[in-house]
């Protein structure tokens, strides 16, 4: 009984309409993180890289053994430890363009919300005396007419 009870509430949960919107969000997520990845790794990092002097950024490391390496791959290799700041520099990078689809993303989302909720006026003008009232008024404050008619 006890498990009878814990599948149900599970799969109540699980087939609520946010759960699966979540699923699908983190699944385009996923996605689109590939797409952003290689945007900066294959496109922006390597002119950047060119204008600060030739610089790959994914191959600059701090060695913290003894021995010289020439590469990070080869540090790795030899089981090195290392500070892969270059590595940390890319992820940086990669969070603030994110960041700023999302916040584009967003914003248009936004918009496209507010033309839909129009604001309702929520005063009118009295048809005898011009003056502005409240939308829901039955009596005008100031001339006293009746609204209703």
């Amino acid at each position: 009984m006890f498990f009878k009870n814990i599948i149900k509430e599970f799969r109540d949960f699980a087939i609520r309409g946010n759960v699966l919107d979540m699923a699908v969000g983190i699944i385009i997520g996923t996605a689109f993180n590939k797409i952003v990845s290689s945007l900066i790794n294959d496109i922006i990092m390597p002119p950047f890289g060119l204008l600060l002097g030739k610089v790959d950024f994914s191959n600059l490391f701090i060695n913290l053994s003894g021995t010289p390496y020439t590469s990070l791959a080869e540090a790795k290799a030899a089981g090195a430890p290392t500070i892969n700041y270059g590595i940390f520099i890319n992820h940086l990078i990669h969070f603030f363009i994110v960041s700023f689809v999302m916040f584009l993303f967003v914003r248009q989302i936004n918009r496209f919300r507010r033309k839909k909720e129009e604001e309702k006026p929520k005063t009118k003008t009295c048809p005898f005396c011009c003056s502005t009232i409240p939308v829901n008024a039955k009596r005008c404050p100031y001339c006293t007419s009746n609204l209703e008619a």
